[in-house]
């Protein structure tokens, strides 16, 4: 999966904004707290909800299970709004 082209993303002090420049089905912009940027961030590139989760626990003191929830949380807004590519 990956995040699709038509959204770009803009940081600003410790926020990250999620805008759609082509998308269709969303027009609004999200704003990211650092964990669900890093998971963004994660998804500018080819990867799998695994390979994230696998990241998250390298850089944050968390339960993986707790992790791996946030992580779908996270993966399940950006499904809602069509920003995935899962092809």
């Amino acid at each position: 999966m990956k995040l699709k082209p038509d959204f770009i993303t803009q940081d600003i002090d410790d926020t990250q904004f999620l805008v759609p420049v082509g998308a269709e089905a969303f027009n609004g912009v999200v704003r990211s707290n650092s964990t669900a940027a890093f998971i963004v961030d994660c998804l500018k590139e080819e990867t799998t909800m695994d390979a994230i989760v696998d990241k998250m626990c390298e850089r944050y003191d968390a339960p993986r299970a707790t992790i791996a929830a946030g992580v779908k949380d996270v993966l399940d807004t950006l499904r809602g709004i069509d920003a995935l590519d899962e092809d």
